[in-house]
């Protein structure tokens, strides 16, 4: 997509300009700020990258994913590292990027889903990690634990005793689970894109009950299932969704975990949240795209795979070959309750933007 930048165009006859030039101060006391527009028709948005603040104690390191809560607090979560169990993972913003608190120590070094649910007259935040971690758990939004569970032994898929060793190991028999989709009967979907390949089913408290998927190369199988989702649009039967990612598609599948259909032409899709008719897809290969009820794409934001994919001039660990109003490795995306959009990437050093909706 193309992106203008709009400005306040204070030159717009030679009258004016000369009293620029006289008084420069005037021109500076009603210059607005320069903003950073991208997409276009009824899916344009202003550009706020590194919109959420952390203070001078904390430091933004790789950061994975994002939920919003009835509120509109933002929670983030991110990767951390092993050897700062002092440091939490996620981190806590208002609707103007203030931080409000931070939390979830036990989760450095692995944090990657997080998600926000209501039961009830109640909100829970569920979280998952990866790495050493290796678990999955159901908080309060100020970070107390109500449960932390472990690999689902049950299911049959997974090396004897990786429900008890918290020790980094990949392969299909590891457990190393990375997002979730709620079902209606209270229960909900984990799907361990890293590990096994399977999405595996629990109830309502937490009890593991099926699976499906595996590895495999699509058509109810995956490679790397990342990013999971229930849905819920209008117009359209309830599913579920899942990013396969490895294979560059979205799944999707009855409730039941029966394939219904593929959607081609991603690049590594991480995760997926949907608003009104929209779906939102954040991309590793570097852009966003919006689906409208159709599937049909309608936009895709900030995109830059000719740089940091293909001519590879940006690079994760280093901002200054970052370019303004383009993306490096979208990990996850959500919009909050108006409709705006955040953005989390996958880069060394953190960054969540915001993408307010202006059309």
């Amino acid at each position: 997509m193309n992106k203008t930048i709009s400005r306040r165009n204070f030159l717009a006859t030679s009258a004016t300009a000369a009293t620029v030039i006289s008084t420069p101060n005037l021109l500076l006391a009603n210059r607005e700020p320069k903003q950073l527009i991208i997409g276009e028709g009824e899916y344009r948005f202003e550009v706020q990258h590194n919109w959420a603040q952390l203070p001078d104690k904390y430091t933004w390191q790789t950061t994975h994913n994002v939920a919003v809560d009835a509120e509109g607090l933002l929670y983030v979560i991110h990767e951390g590292q092993a050897n700062q169990k002092d440091h939490p993972s996620i981190f806590v913003f208002d609707q103007k990027g203030k931080f409000i608190r931070a939390f979830g120590n036990q989760f450095q070094g692995g944090g990657h889903g997080i998600e926000v649910r209501t039961e009830g007259k109640e909100q829970f935040l569920y979280v998952c990690a990866y790495q050493q971690v290796k678990a999955f758990a159901k908080l309060t939004l100020k970070g107390e634990t109500v449960w932390e569970k472990y690999a689902p032994m049950d299911s049959g898929v997974y090396k004897k005793d990786e429900d008890k060793v918290r020790v980094k190991r990949w392969g299909r028999d590891a457990f190393m689970p990375t997002n979730f989709a709620f079902l209606n009967d209270g229960g909900f979907l984990l799907a361990d894109g890293y590990g096994s390949f399977y999405i595996h089913r629990y109830d309502k408290e937490g009890n593991w009950v099926s699976k499906f998927g595996g590895p495999g190369k699509g058509n109810g199988k995956f490679t790397t299932p990342h990013g999971i989702w229930i849905d819920r649009r209008p117009g359209r039967k309830e599913c579920v969704v899942v990013c396969d990612r490895a294979n560059n598609t979205l799944q999707y599948l009855s409730l039941e975990g029966q394939h219904l259909t593929t959607l081609r032409g991603y690049g590594w899709p991480a995760n997926v949240d949907s608003y009104q008719n929209l779906l939102l897809v954040p991309e590793l290969h570097a852009r966003v795209t919006l689906l409208n009820e159709k599937n049909e794409v309608v936009a895709q934001l900030g995109e830059d795979v000719e740089g940091v994919m293909k001519k590879k001039q940006v690079n994760r660990g280093n901002p200054k070959t970052w370019v303004d109003g383009k993306f490096v490795h979208p990990h996850d995306a959500c919009f909050d309750n108006e409709g705006n959009i955040l953005v989390a990437e996958w880069v060394a050093t953190g960054r969540v933007t915001r993408l307010k909706r202006v059309s």
